[in-house]
């Protein structure tokens, strides 16, 4: 089954803004449904049973406390000029405490044979880009400083992910608290 550790944008006030901000840009791209947003920490790919077994029971050992994350700034992966997924960025205080907790996961996980690819960088994916578009660089700029607000961080889940052709449908697999 398709898996990934991720933390769920919840606040209703923050994907408010993100959905204005996706009507808004006015590019030809496929936003992200309001309901998909959220951080991946971690992208574990096709995974056996046993394996996601193995894995709940790894996950479950992280320990980390309640924080807060400012969701602010957009920018693009991999350039403005052949952008492929448009993001919003995070504080740098809220930002630090995800890349430790992805640092926690990945430490967990890696006995179990995951690795990743590429050092984390804490965003929400909100636009995905498959074909060549315009250049968005004024676009983007107009929306640099943009806020979308705080969100408290109070758990991570691990999500199964089933492709479909109306895009990907997510289900929750288990989640994990923060420490009281």
């Amino acid at each position: 089954m398709r898996s990934f550790v991720a933390i769920e944008i919840s606040s209703d006030k923050i994907i408010n803004l993100i959905s204005k901000f996706q009507s808004e840009i006015n590019i030809n791209a496929k936003p992200i449904e309001p309901h998909n947003l959220h951080f991946t920490l971690q992208f574990l790919g096709d995974i056996p049973q046993e394996t996601t077994e193995k894995v709940m029971a790894s996950l479950n050992t992280v320990k980390f406390s309640r924080f807060m994350v400012n969701l602010k700034g957009i920018g693009v992966f991999p350039n403005v000029k052949s952008p492929r997924v448009i993001w919003i960025g995070t504080d740098e205080s809220g930002g630090n405490s995800l890349v430790e907790l992805a640092k926690k996961i990945e430490n967990v996980l890696t006995p179990l044979g995951f690795s990743i690819d590429k050092p984390f960088k804490p965003h929400i994916t909100v636009f995905r880009i498959k074909n060549k578009i315009e250049d968005i660089s004024k676009k983007v700029d107009k929306f640099q400083s943009i806020d979308f607000g705080i969100q408290e961080i109070t758990c991570f889940k691990l999500k199964q992910s089933v492709l479909n052709s109306k895009g990907p449908i997510y289900s929750d697999l288990m989640e994990i608290n923060a420490e009281s």
